[in-house]
Order: structure tokens, then sequence, then C-alpha cells
């Protein structure tokens, strides 16, 4: 094995000097993907007998199904470009709680033998950041036998997470453009939701926000509040955009007064311009960022996130869609259960009420219960807000129908009958 911290360039990477047999490996997900390191694992895949990787959201297309032949994929998410792997039943999902990575890495319940990290290049002190991604990351450094560090320009340095390049066991330079993450496109239904969402959130509530087209959309209608802060596991170019408005200045948040704190970016170069050496930004790891003790310190905390489907009672599917596994658990449910005990505090669960034709909100699940009824808040469609909270069954019911597509209403009012006769 090469010394510590020595520079390796890309076209002499020999990763049969870092991998074994049997090992198990970690990236970065999303933007934080170091994609020359895993370009070159894909490549040398058969030089290691199998080997297995740990994932999250994809960022890119450089794990596809037909790697499986060396290659054994586990993860907590089926998310992003990785919805092809779920859809080719060659990811075997970690049913887990986002909040709980970090525990089982250090226990290892999750292995982790090698670690490819995707870092900016050091500022005068020598750190590196993480940049990117801090979330599991430094959990899965800690546990690993071997650290590989992927150099990149276009990573921001980022408060919250440093590296020094004598620490690793090697590095590479890359000039691959970092995976861009765009803001989600709106159609009618999600600005009939936002508007919703945005009418009930009060200013100098503190956001958290989930992945897609609708969190992004809320964050466009909020462009009218004042005093926002921001504690959530992903960010992207909205909160950048509401960040230089002045919308979000975290001045009553509770904690981390004046600072935005995050587990990773998902978003473009605007998103890396705004997040370079911005001391109102830090990337915390996901047992910060998700911890039940943390959360309860935050005022009016307002939890946005979505879901497949969600039944008659507030049961909530978030990972499978006819049969496939494309979601996750993620971390819904510890920021839903944060919110609900949070003073003005909002846990609000949003989704479109159909999907090619078909009813989102549904009299029977089609997949796992992902969040119980018991955690069940706000459900927000096009069509209104159910609130739960307190609500009997059949109150629940009659609640959900109210914001269920209209054509779908008869036939899911029958069904509940039948179901719950």
């Amino acid at each position: 094995m090469p010394a510590p911290g020595r520079q390796i360039a890309l076209a002499d990477l020999d990763l049969a000097q870092f991998i074994r047999a049997g090992d198990s490996i970690v990236w970065g997900q999303s933007a934080a993907e170091p994609l020359s390191l895993m370009q070159a694992y894909v490549a040398q895949r058969h030089r290691f007998a199998r080997t297995c990787v740990f994932l999250g959201i994809g960022g890119s297309a450089t794990l596809q199904p037909e790697h499986a032949d060396a290659i054994d994929m586990t993860g907590y998410a089926a998310g992003g470009s990785h919805r092809t792997l779920g859809m080719a039943g060659v990811l075997d999902p970690v049913p887990c709680h986002y909040s709980q990575i970090p525990l089982l890495i250090a226990s290892r319940s999750i292995a982790v033998d090698v670690v490819f990290v995707q870092v900016s290049p050091p500022n005068d002190a020598g750190e590196c950041s993480l940049g990117l991604a801090h979330d599991y990351m430094a959990a899965a450094m800690r546990s690993a036998r071997c650290v590989i560090a992927e150099v990149n320009v276009d990573v921001p340095w980022v408060h919250g997470a440093t590296l020094r390049l004598d620490k690793v066991d090697a590095w590479v330079q890359s000039d691959q453009p970092v995976v861009d993450v765009p803001a989600g496109k709106s159609g009618d239904a999600e600005t009939a939701i936002a508007r919703h969402i945005a009418s009930r959130i009060e200013d100098g509530a503190t956001l958290q926000l989930g992945i897609g087209n609708l969190p992004d959309a809320v964050l466009q209608a909020l462009h009218g509040h004042r005093n926002l802060g921001l504690h959530s596991g992903t960010i992207g170019d909205r909160v950048a955009d509401l960040a230089e408005a002045g919308v979000i200045t975290n001045t009553h948040k509770g904690i981390d007064a004046g600072v935005s704190v995050t587990g990773l970016l998902m978003g473009t170069a605007r998103t890396r311009r705004w997040a370079h050496r911005n001391p109102a930004l830090r990337i915390a790891s996901t047992d910060y960022t998700h911890s039940a003790r943390v959360l309860g310190q935050i005022n009016k905390l307002v939890a946005i996130n979505a879901a497949i489907e969600v039944d008659l009672t507030g049961q909530i599917n978030a990972e499978v869609v006819a049969g496939q596994y494309l979601g996750a658990v993620g971390g819904a449910m510890d920021f839903l259960r944060a919110a609900a005990i949070s003073p003005g505090g909002l846990p609000i669960v949003a989704l479109p009420a159909t999907a090619r034709g078909q009813s989102r909100i549904v009299a029977r699940l089609s997949g796992p219960v992902s969040t119980p009824r018991a955690d069940a808040g706000l459900i927000v469609t096009e069509h209104g807000v159910a609130d739960l909270r307190g609500l009997s069954l059949s109150g629940r019911m009659q609640a959900m129908l109210a914001i269920a597509a209209p054509e779908h209403r008869d036939t899911l009012s029958a069904s509940a009958r039948q179901y719950f006769a």
C-alpha cells in the first residue's frame, strides 16, 4: 500500500492496492459523489472478486445494474439515479431511519472498510472541506480501514467538517464537474400545494425540507415571509435564493443563531457559490441534523416531507411504488415527531392527489408503513389540508376524503366502509 497522504495520478490509480475481496465501500451521495474514484472502481471491479457498496441518493449514472456482476449493492435509499438499481432488483435496501446510520456504522451493523470522499482544495491552513456532504461520511471515515480522497476545485469550502490530506491513505486530483441537482419544476398541483403550506407557516419558523419538486415549490412560495430559519438534512438552490433575499436569517430558531445547518448540499453552481466560505452556513453530521435532542431545542419547527401514498387513516408509504423499492424511510419520522412537539411547529406531509390517473390517497397502502398514523400531522394535496392531529379514525377518513381528487372520493369512501366494517 502506498504511504499515507500520497497523491496518485488518476491514470496510475490501482485500487487493488487498497481494496480487498469482500470489502464494503461507502462514498458520498448525490452532489457529493466522487466521480473519478467511482468510475475507477467500476472499471476495476473484477480485480477485487466481490465487494459491496452502501449507497445513498444517486447523483450520477456511474453505477448500473450490470455492475452487479461483481458488486453487491445495499443502501438506505433508492433515490435519484439509484432508482434504476431499485427497479432492476439489484439494490438490497436497508430500511432504517437516516438518523441511525452513524450508529449502525459505528457498531459495524453497516460495515465500512473503504471510504471514497470528495473534498474541496485545502485552505491556507491545509484543511480541505467535506463541502457538499457531512451526513454519515465522518462516521464512515472513523470506521474505515482506508480512506481515499478526491480533491475537486468545484467543491466549495463549507464550514463544519474538514480533512487534512496527510491523514488519508491516498488522494487524487479531479477536474470533473460536480454533479448538479437542479431545483424541481412546479406544475399546477405543486404550486397549489405550496400555497396551502406557505399560508400555514409563520414568520420566524424554522424549516426542514425533504427532497423533490414539492419542497422546492414551497420555498418559492415563501419569499414574502420574514426571519425564517433552516435546519434540514438537505438544501439546494431555493434555499440559497431565500437566504440571499434576506428571508432566511436564522434569528429565531433557538439554536445555531444566524446559521443555516444541513447535512447535504444538493444544488447547482448557484448553491455552491453561495455556500463557499459562507459563515452563515454549516454542514453537520446526521447525528446532529436529525438528533431528537437537537431538534427539541428548535422553535416553530416546520417539517415538510413528501410521500408516495397516504391512506385514509394517515399511514404513509414513502418507499415502494408498484412493488418496486424507489424511496426511503429517510429522516421524515425524526422531523415529523420533532415538529409535532415543537411549540408552533407543523409536521407536514405533502403529495399531489393523483399520479398517472391513480389516487395517491388510498384506502389501503400498496407498500410498507414508512410513517405510522400516530405520527401523521398535516397531510396536504392541491385540494386542501387535512389536519389529522387529535382526530379519531372516522374523523381522519372524512378529512382525508376532502383532500382526495374529487373523481376518486366515492370509490375511496366505499372502499373505506368495506375496509373498516
